[in-house]
């Protein structure tokens, strides 16, 4: 894992460095950045796979940097005393919002959703980020028709038919949307509202009828759980 923590205050970023060494495997990689410019250069230069962000950074506002990198492929837990962003921290895509002050034990709980792929339980995810022409655009959650992997990134399709690129993983998504959605093959995530019905097509295969009138395949391993979701 190649973490980045950028927090103003040295004996929390010490901590949270302590915390998160623990947690993950010995050969992680952890730096430290103090400022929203100094985040900022790292990122440009470095590959990483987790950013725990302060809101407040020697009086820089923390979403200027979050909004700026939340359409990247890694994972962002915000760690701040500032509640009340919250909602709109989610909002925009990251995995945890950490309030301070904070434990071991509720920073670990926020890890545990990286190592265990466990999805947010929360519902306030109102845009995905994307970048687009050196700008980001937010596309609203409820203009999603189905995302379809696309390697290290995902196709997201959309109600009015045009196609948008994330630099997020299939799985990465996964994590981050509202429960609705679900993995109904290893390379389409579908919410369930738009579902129609399901078809079943000669040589044991399945699809997924949704609204727009698209199929989309079904995994076999997927089939029985979804059956009972829909029917």
């Amino acid at each position: 894992m190649i973490i980045l923590i950028i927090e103003d205050e040295a004996r929390i970023a010490k901590r949270l460095q302590r915390m998160t060494a623990s947690f993950f495997e010995q050969n992680s990689v952890i730096s430290i950045c103090d400022s929203v410019q100094k985040g900022m250069n790292y990122i440009e230069n470095n590959d990483i796979d987790l950013l725990l962000l302060d809101l407040n950074l020697n009086g820089e506002n923390g979403f200027d940097l979050l909004e700026s990198v939340v359409s990247r492929s890694f994972h962002t837990i915000i760690v701040s005393a500032y509640t009340d962003k919250a909602i709109m921290a989610f909002e925009y895509g990251v995995l945890d919002f950490v309030p301070k002050p904070f434990d071991e034990h509720r920073l670990n709980q926020a890890f545990k959703r990286i190592k265990n792929k466990v999805k947010t339980n929360d519902e306030s995810l109102k845009f995905l980020a994307i970048k687009k022409a050196g700008n980001i655009k937010l596309i609203d959650i409820e203009d999603l028709l189905y995302i379809k992997g696309a390697g290290i990134y995902s196709e997201l399709h959309l109600r009015n038919g045009n196609q948008e690129l994330h630099d997020k993983s299939l799985e990465t998504l996964a994590q981050l949307l509202p429960s609705t959605f679900n993995r109904i093959h290893k390379s389409y995530l579908v919410s369930l509202t738009l579902a129609e019905k399901i078809i079943v097509q000669p040589g044991s295969k399945y699809g997924l009828l949704i609204k727009n009138g698209e199929l989309l395949p079904i995994g076999r391993s997927k089939y029985k759980e979804l059956k009972g979701k829909i029917i």
